[in-house]
């Protein structure tokens, strides 16, 4: 809905570029970015950035992007784990964990990229209307969201069993079989989320197709 996207850039102009928290990974956390979106090309772009000084501006440094992504077929899903957070799953299997200043900011940006993502997918001929769209995208983020619990959890149980003190050994055949069937069922649940993404990624941009 083109109309759709442009009442929301109207609207929204200013939340659809500036500063956000990324998650980068368990050592380093979460860092300061700077994001803008190319409403017309479908992309998202974060930048490196310096906290804001005295004149309370923030100071992006470099000109080239940190990290690029394309939003058709992506999923835009608030994290139930507070009120601030929200995740950018791409239809390429790539996630951004993101965190707002507070949950308005957050409200904010999911609406503006949610209007990106809608006017991308209707204009290359979707076959889903926008509600139903809107459902699978967070049907999508959920799903993610429990896979990487998972993970965490089979790590946790991978360095339970490595670290076993008593009467069973950390070479025990059962644990070791626990542990592989863990560790795989989760890879197997990844792959099926990914090809399912894939597949929403083609239906919103059939021309990826002849990437292949």
């Amino acid at each position: 809905m083109e109309s759709n996207l442009n009442k929301v850039l109207s609207m929204n102009r200013q939340q659809l570029s500036g500063q956000l928290y990324k998650y980068t990974n368990v050592v380093k956390g979460w860092q300061y970015r700077w994001f803008s979106v190319d409403a017309q090309g479908g992309l998202l772009s974060y930048y490196l950035c310096e906290p804001a000084g005295e004149d309370s501006s923030t100071h992006i440094v470099g000109s080239a992007p940190r990290g690029q992504v394309h939003l058709a077929g992506a999923v835009i899903c608030p994290s139930d784990e507070d009120s601030k957070t929200f995740t950018v799953n791409c239809a390429s299997g790539d996630m951004l964990k993101l965190r707002a200043v507070d949950a308005r900011a957050r409200q904010e940006w999911v609406d503006g990229l949610r209007a990106v993502v809608e006017s991308h997918s209707n204009s290359t001929g979707t076959a889903l209307p926008p509600r139903d769209q809107l459902a699978a995208h967070d049907a999508f983020g959920a799903a993610r969201q429990q896979l990487q619990q998972t993970e965490l959890s089979n790590a946790a149980l991978a360095r339970a069993i490595e670290n076993l003190n008593g009467p069973l050994s950390n070479t025990d055949p059962d644990l070791l079989m626990v542990k592989a069937l863990s560790a795989a069922s989760t890879h197997c649940l990844l792959q099926c989320l990914g090809l399912l993404q894939r597949h929403q990624e083609l239906v919103s941009d059939p021309r990826l197709e002849q990437s292949f």
